[in-house]
């Protein structure tokens, strides 16, 4: 019987070693980059916190507009390093906002803002990608707001613009995995 039980934890202690988050795994699997993406909900929690949304100091957006093809001349790890600056771009905008923001609504919202932003950045930084390593960089002049619509905005064609489509081209990925 102790055998048995022995054998049953060293069978679930192996199933559990190998249950640690794969960064490919949100490249192969549309649902779970679906389900990460919370802008949406985000968008209409903002359209219940009344006025409380628009702080007093300007805070600096990255580049989300996409130009195709240089866009594809850009190696994998230079497409990754342009997305990981505009997302700490965002994430330290949303600090700022949340600097000084009163607890309640807007509070929430930019704390689950936040996450979902460094959530994306722990799927991405550590992907595996051939070639040499590219230090991130934004790849525009960043231009800024003072309006958590318009961060909101941003990020979402951040996320829906360059991630997807980085990640669309990383797909092939898929079937060696």
């Amino acid at each position: 019987m102790a055998l048995s039980r022995l054998l049953l934890l060293c069978m679930v202690a192996s199933e559990l070693w190998d249950a640690e988050p794969k960064p490919i795994e949100f490249v192969c699997n549309k649902g779970a980059r679906r389900a990460i993406n919370i802008v949406a909900e985000l968008e209409s929690a903002l359209s219940e916190c009344y006025g409380s949304t628009t702080p007093s100091t300007l805070v600096q957006l990255p580049c989300t507009e996409l130009h195709v093809a240089s866009w594809e001349n850009k190696s994998d790890q230079e497409k990754r390093g342009d997305i990981v600056a505009s997302l700490r771009l965002l994430v330290e905008s949303v600090k700022v906002f949340k600097a000084q923001s009163q607890p309640g609504c807007a509070a929430l919202l930019l704390q689950r803002l936040e996450n979902n932003i460094n959530n994306y950045l722990l799927i991405l930084t550590p992907l595996q990608l051939s070639g040499p390593a590219v230090s991130p960089g934004l790849s525009c002049v960043p231009r800024s707001t003072q309006s958590l619509s318009t961060v909101l905005l941003n990020y979402k064609q951040l996320i829906s613009g360059k991630l997807e489509r980085f990640v669309i081209n990383l797909e092939d990925r898929c079937n060696s995995n």
